[in-house]
């Protein structure tokens, strides 16, 4: 099985110059854009240069008339565009600041007259009123709903997804209407999950607001809730229409969710990307600082390996589970502790830092390796062990039923050979999985 993981991954590398995304610039970029030009881009493909009361939700309705008094720019600032090639479910991701402020990014995606809004008690305040407005801007016959879901991992659950259902029947929204995810990546992925199962499935548009979501979640199709016993075991992969990334959101973003988000930007560097990762070292104090042609680079290279495993593997067969790096180890911990308690990012974060021990262990990576994954992700403020109460056994347990697991084999995503390369197997030898636990855990 190792063998065949390492042969597709070789397959995938030679492959990168056929990649199945593209990245469009329009002919007024951002200054962001251009001050992110002189930064070099990946090797791997040729491109460009460049909390509150759970008790119940609360609801809204919207029309065109109560929109506020605001007009678009006269020039675009999409930045980027990168195209995530599916076929005819290809869809564009939109990267750039002040996106909010184009109307028409969203209406082109926009099918029929009817829209749900899903969003949490966090980011409602800051943004909905701007993209009901941009939903509605001399679009008088579309009408927004809203539906505002307390924030926070922990409810990512089945009790709160049916508050989203509740608003959708109540309102008798039909297959031709659109939900929109406004929100982080617990958001999206319930919207995503809502979207695929209401009515057997209603388009639907990903706005992410955190760096997390933007570099991650919203891109690929990955929807679904969480179980008591274990992270996103109930879920439907099923793609937006589109993938609108205003930067200027990150602006409102606290710092240890920023950094949350840095976890899933440094994976794409170490499975995949080395010039991405060497990037990073140099650049990690602009990317915590925000930036915005740090930022904004950190985004779209993060998008375009993304949407290039996503074209390749869209159901998770082999090439997309390398996407997990460390998450095996980081579900663990969040279910572990309890959802919510560490963001998913500083979870992920001890979880590679573990997966890079292990690989270490095995042989399969030099000892510069394993330093530089945890000095990068030290650097970045993120935590590089587990928590207190994580015993062996309690992460042996859990990770029993990760979604990983094929007829009773625990399948790992591990690092193997030069910076940028891995393996997604479940031939290990067990004691290098027993020695990492041991040396991270409380016994």
């Amino acid at each position: 099985m190792a063998a065949a993981a390492s042969s597709l991954l070789a397959a995938a590398a030679s492959s990168s110059s056929r990649a199945a995304i593209s990245v469009r610039r329009p002919r007024a970029a951002s200054a962001a854009a251009a001050a992110a030009a002189s930064i070099p881009s990946s090797s791997r493909t040729s491109f460009t240069p460049l909390r509150a009361s759970p008790a119940r939700a609360l609801r809204s309705r919207v029309v065109a008339s109560a929109a506020p008094a605001m007009e678009p720019p006269a020039v675009s600032r999409v930045s980027t565009v990168v195209d995530v090639d599916l076929g005819d479910r290809s869809y564009p991701i939109y990267i750039g600041p002040g996106l909010l402020d184009e109307p028409d990014l969203l209406q082109r995606h926009v099918i029929g007259k009817r829209v749900l809004v899903v969003t949490n008690t966090t980011v409602a305040p800051l943004y909905l009123e701007k993209v009901t407005w941009a939903l509605t801007h001399q679009n008088p016959n579309v009408s927004v709903e809203s539906v505002i879901l307390p924030d926070g991992e922990k409810y990512k659950d089945m009790d709160t997804l049916m508050k989203v259902f509740d608003k959708a029947v109540e309102s008798r929204l039909d297959r031709r209407c659109t939900f929109v995810a406004l929100g982080g990546g617990v958001i999206g992925d319930m919207c995503g999950f809502a979207a695929a199962a209401f009515l057997r499935g209603v388009n639907f548009i990903q706005i992410p607001t955190t760096l997390m979501a933007q570099v991650d979640s919203s891109v690929g199709g990955k929807t679904g809730i969480n179980h008591p016993l274990g992270k996103n075991l109930i879920g439907a992969f099923y793609q937006p229409q589109c993938v609108l990334i205003d930067t200027e959101t990150l602006n409102t973003l606290p710092d240890r969710e920023l950094a949350s988000g840095v976890a899933e930007v440094v994976k794409y560097g170490l499975i995949r990307d080395a010039p991405f990762f060497e990037w990073q070292e140099k650049n990690m104090a602009a990317i915590l600082a925000r930036e915005p042609s740090a930022l904004t680079y950190a985004i779209k290279r993060s998008c375009e390996n993304k949407a290039e495993v996503v074209a390749q593997d869209e159901k998770e067969s082999g090439l997309r589970a390398t996407l997990n790096l460390g998450h095996t180890f980081g579900h663990a911990i969040e279910t572990g502790l309890g959802y919510g308690e560490w963001l998913h990012g500083e979870a992920v974060a001890a979880g590679t830092v573990m997966a890079a021990d292990m690989s270490y262990r095995l042989g399969w990576i030099d000892e510069s390796i394993k330093k530089r994954t945890f000095d990068i992700l030290d650097q970045a403020k993120l935590p590089v062990t587990p928590p207190k109460g994580m015993t062996v056994e309690k992460f042996k347990n859990i990770m029993a039923v990760d979604k990983k697991v094929a007829d009773g084999l625990l399948r790992l995503i591990l690092l193997k050979g030069p910076l940028g390369g891995c393996v997604f197997t479940g031939e290990y030898d067990r004691k290098a999985l027993d020695e990492t636990l041991r040396a991270f855990c409380d016994n």
